[in-house]
């Protein structure tokens, strides 16, 4: 096993970790997550994540074709459609529930609220493991504007927005009476379509290295969609929503900075 494959696994592994280590707040904490917290760690995921889209994603697919001119912002926005379109497709197909809601969404099915709440978060967490794919995908295959460091500096972003995740689908099991070790366990084994989502993406873009800037891109706007469909409404509906623009501002920043400094 080479270096790069070693760091490419664990980089990929290191998102399922962040979604962990939230799930393990519910050993620590006894009672249900503050509305003031939640409001905070919403804030604060959403803005890791359009940063992560941004710098890490929508830009290098347009860097990646910077020789065709004015032309280099195509690839960008024909992928950028195709997640927010693929997303949207998951989210109507998918029956799935959201914390502070008793009405579920997608199809009708039998599934228990548990089981809902799980898929939601999954839904989530999707996008951010292709996201995690394809930039170590652009590294391995040497694309210019994509660094090792630079992938790295994504997963650790990700990593760091998925423990409130973790938390935020966890803590609400145990106040709706699960054991504190199912709700552990049901709050991480939602991250861990992450890596596989990852692996996923990271096996096809080597077989499809032209088709790179769609594929960054088609992560960003899986991700996009995520946040303004999902984490934004979800952060800014009722009391304490400024608490959310200063998590919102404190996580863009944060995944700005490292991507530009480990970039």
């Amino acid at each position: 096993m080479t270096e790069m494959t070693a760091t490419i696994i664990v980089g990929l592994l290191i998102p399922l970790l962040g979604t962990m280590l939230g799930s393990a707040f519910v050993f620590f904490m006894k009672d249900e997550m503050s509305a003031r917290l939640q409001k905070s760690l919403l804030g604060f995921a959403s803005g890791v994540m359009v940063a992560a889209s941004v710098w890490s994603l929508l830009i290098p697919a347009m860097e990646m074709k910077a020789d065709s001119g004015a032309w280099s912002v195509v690839p960008a926005a024909v992928g950028f459609l195709m997640g927010i379109g693929f997303l949207l497709l998951i989210d109507e197909l998918t029956p799935h529930l959201h914390i502070g809601t008793d009405k579920p969404e997608g199809v009708k099915s039998h599934l228990s609220k548990t089981a809902m709440l799980t898929l939601a978060v999954t839904i989530h967490n999707l996008p951010e493991g292709m996201a995690v794919g394809v930039v170590f995908a652009g590294a391995e295959n040497q694309v210019s504007n994509i660094s090792l460091a630079a992938a790295i500096s994504v997963s650790l972003g990700i990593a760091i927005q998925n423990i409130p995740e973790g938390a935020i689908i966890s803590m609400p099991m145990r106040a709706a009476g699960n054991s504190r070790w199912k709700s552990f366990v049901l709050g991480s084994l939602s991250g861990v379509v992450e890596p596989i989502g990852a692996i996923a993406v990271l096996l096809l873009a080597s077989f499809l290295t032209p088709a790179l800037p769609y594929m960054l891109a088609f992560a960003a706007g899986a991700m996009f969609y995520v946040v303004v469909e999902e984490l934004i409404p979800e952060a800014s509906s009722g009391q304490h929503s400024n608490l959310s623009t200063i998590g919102f501002a404190i996580g863009f920043v944060l995944m700005m900075v490292l991507d530009v400094v480990m970039g």
